[in-house]
């Protein structure tokens, strides 16, 4: 029985951008390929094609070589050159026969070529094969940033996201926190109830936070029994509050393989509601000191800081119960 993921991939609708300075391919090609599970973009000259690939993000791009003002050579070297388009398959579709002009298309990063006047059939067969390529390429990039035990991203997606999120704290001042979260007393877990039991912990508490946390979230194991949560657009106080919510619902939860004992959580949050000239690492160090201070304050509690002023946002809760 084909898997949920699977039916997901097939129905998927793919956005395939045309670059073609001829306006009866265009015509062409939308009447040809109606019946494929694809929305097709358009744009009659390279520039107009760049500036799609940026903001469309399509799935697969369709080339003209030969165009004026900037030929499909340049596009294409300038699309591989982009970080946002440069993962895009792309495969030309050019009057031009010579093998090196092939050659240079393939060098330049095109994952097929295809001659006109060319063959819709062939087309076709080349379009799909390209479409389930680029999902398997993307799938896989996915895989390589999932952590295989709690199903939450790694550390590695952890460190690309926030990269990214600072950066657009800086250009946008938009507010922004993050979290981190280390089990209370872990390393006992283990050494009294087995590795077994330990998983179980660090895989319940994934699925509470991916079900507490919004959708545009990042949720991440950061190593062993620390977790990081990223929050867009979350004022530090707010984040908090998130926060709050998980150690409350995790020091209440019953754990069969050991209902005597409790598991609690202590978590440092910081974060900030305007721009903030930071470095990442250095934002980082200034959230791991103040989940240092829940550690050292207790356990089993959150402290949320502002970033720019180190202010503390929320006084420390009480702990509800200590880990033993």
């Amino acid at each position: 029985m084909p898997s949920t993921q699977a039916n997901e991939s097939d129905e998927r609708r793919h956005s395939v951008l045309v670059i073609d300075d001829s306006e009866d391919v265009h015509r062409l090609l939308q009447a040809r390929l109606r019946q494929e599970n694809i929305t097709l973009l358009s744009a009659l000259d390279g520039a107009t094609g760049l500036a799609m690939a940026e903001q469309e993000a399509p799935s697969l791009i369709l080339l003209d070589l030969d165009m004026p003002d900037l030929d499909g050579f340049e596009v294409l070297r300038q699309l591989k050159e982009t970080t946002s388009s440069r993962d895009i398959p792309v495969i030309v579709l050019s009057g031009l026969h010579s093998p090196a002009d092939k050659v240079v298309a393939f060098d330049l990063g095109a994952v097929d070529y295809v001659t006109k006047p060319f063959d819709l059939m062939e087309l076709r067969v080349r379009l799909r094969a390209a479409l389930r390529m680029s999902d398997l390429v993307e799938m896989l990039g996915r895989l390589a940033h999932i952590d295989g035990l709690t199903g939450l991203w790694n550390r590695a997606h952890f460190d690309a996201r926030w990269n990214e999120c600072i950066a657009d704290n800086n250009r946008h001042g938009k507010s922004l926190s993050v979290a981190l979260f280390d089990l209370d007393h872990f390393k006992s877990i283990n050494d009294t109830y087995g590795h077994p039991a330990g998983d179980a912990v660090l895989q319940s508490f994934a699925k509470l936070v991916k079900r507490v946390c919004r959708v545009t979230d990042i949720a991440c194991r950061y190593g062993g029994e620390e977790f990081a949560l990223i929050m867009p657009e979350t004022s530090p106080a707010d984040a908090a509050g998130v926060c709050e919510r998980i150690r409350q619902e995790l020091s209440e939860m019953h754990w069969p393989a050991h209902p005597e004992r409790k598991i609690t959580v202590s978590i440092g949050v910081t974060g900030t509601e305007q721009t903030v000239e930071i470095a990442p690492e250095k934002w980082l160090d200034d959230t791991d000191k103040t989940l240092y201070r829940a550690k050292k304050g207790g356990r089993n509690q959150v402290i949320a800081t502002d970033i720019q002023s180190g202010n503390m946002i929320q006084q420390p809760s009480q702990p509800t119960q200590q880990a033993a």
